[in-house]
């Protein structure tokens, strides 16, 4: 291909190919077990094939489709084991690597960004991408002062594809479901669609990068690289050499995970007080761990700008429910719009549905694991539950959309890295409001 596939008759049949194909697996499964193979071994081989699909059309789309399939690769955590394992290796995938633009496409865009002279700027530069993301791919190269930089390259057709891809999944919602059973990816879908525009301007993500390098200038645990250059499809930033976060999910040992996980929360929660700003996406990709120990942190194409830092109304609920003040947590969850009126909630009910959710801050250390995770999936989702039906009834202000996406993606990782940490300290210490 010499462009981001943009044409919406042609990315619409691929993606309505994914159900489509875990129908026609299903159903050659059964014919399977019919035929005297064990249920297990044919469920196992249509999980494989289906998540090989799952990695195939997202990553080779790109667009919308590849920023769902970033998102759900963080909340592997919380499914069954034996439906996360044939998933995991391939969703985990697409949060360092996608297939490649050819460099052609990526030297055409350069030359109508940068100049006809780019090559100038870049008198090194690689032409195979060291990373490919959902509307952009990164090319390691060599600034004209010598310094070793990251050239972020948006995809010709990257608006086009992103808002058909998520038009089209939107529709496709339902009958995604069983691409990753247990979860629903109707929120994802919308809350990507509502921040299409932001995430395609890299002079936003530009302006935002700027802002988090001079906060955490000198920070002895948090690197963010500096912007050299910009424009509205290119971005060149400082190199940051790094173990990738997926590396260390993968295969690091507890007392690196549970340092790194540490280190992982404090910029999650430190990043609103310091530079009233959230980083708002929260996937291993985006995260590295430098030869000295600082945990890198790039691409700040989504960030929930918050002037007054995150709103002390959600440490000061947290400590409602962990002090047992079940009346006036529900009073506050109405006022700021988490119970609509006339929704009538037991107030003893809903706070034994929150108790598991508030664990990590009831007690001086914490330890997030896979097993954890899934089982308070397992309890919101699972209609057999006595605390289902408190959960719907519950409301999510859109002020709060995109915090929760963090607070949610920011649990997936951990429980993925299985980390032990003292949370609560970290609360105490960036939560406005919690402390009191």
């Amino acid at each position: 291909m010499s462009e981001l596939p943009r044409k919406a008759v042609a990315r619409t049949a691929r993606l309505a190919a994914l159900p489509v194909g875990f129908a026609g697996r299903t159903a050659l499964g059964l014919g399977k077990r019919l035929g005297g193979r064990p249920a297990d071994e044919v469920s196992a081989d249509v999980q494989a094939r289906t998540a090989e699909q799952v990695f195939r059309v997202l990553g080779d789309l790109k667009g919308g489709a590849m920023k769902l399939g970033q998102a759900m690769s963080i909340f592997e955590a919380a499914l069954p084991e034996d439906v996360a394992a044939p998933y995991r290796s391939t969703l985990t995938r697409l949060q360092d690597a996608a297939p490649p633009m050819p460099a052609d496409s990526v030297r055409e865009v350069l030359a109508a960004e940068l100049g006809p002279g780019w090559a100038a700027l870049l008198p090194e530069f690689e032409d195979v991408p060291a990373a490919a993301a959902s509307i952009g791919q990164v090319h390691r190269a060599r600034w004209s002062d010598g310094r070793a930089v990251a050239v972020k390259v948006q995809y010709p057709g990257s608006e086009q594809a992103l808002r058909a891809d998520l038009d089209q999944l939107t529709r496709l919602g339902r009958v995604l479901g069983p691409l990753v059973p247990g979860m629903d990816v109707k929120p994802l879908l919308r809350e990507l669609r509502d921040r299409v525009a932001e995430e395609l301007d890299y002079g936003l993500e530009a302006e935002a990068q700027r802002a988090f390098a001079a906060a955490y200038a000198g920070d002895p645990e948090i690197a963010v690289p500096p912007v050299l250059a910009n424009t509205a499809r290119v971005l060149v930033t400082e190199w940051l050499e790094g173990t990738p976060l997926s590396q260390v999910i993968a295969d690091g040992d507890q007392p690196e995970r549970d340092r790194v996980g540490l280190l992982y929360v404090r910029f999650l929660f430190s990043g609103p007080a310091r530079v009233q700003m959230l980083h708002a996406d929260p996937h291993p990709g985006n995260f590295r761990v430098l030869p000295d120990g600082r945990l890198g942190v790039v691409d700040f194409g989504a960030v929930a700008r918050l002037p007054g830092g995150l709103p002390p109304s959600i440490g000061t609920l947290m400590r409602r429910a962990l002090d047992g003040a079940a009346y006036t947590m529900l009073a506050g969850l109405r006022e700021e719009g988490f119970v609509k009126p006339g929704v009538t909630i037991d107030p003893g009910a809903l706070l034994d549905y929150l108790a598991p959710f508030i664990e990590p801050a009831s007690v001086e250390r914490f330890r997030f694991t896979r097993a954890w995770m899934r089982e308070q999936f397992a309890r919101i989702n699972d209609p057999r539950q006595p605390g289902y039906t408190v959960g719907l009834k519950l409301n999510m202000p859109p002020a709060y959309l995109l915090i929760h996406r963090v607070w949610l993606g920011g649990i997936g990782v951990l429980s993925q890295l299985g980390t032990e940490a003292p949370f609560r300290a970290e609360l105490d210490r960036w939560l406005p409001g919690f402390a009191d």
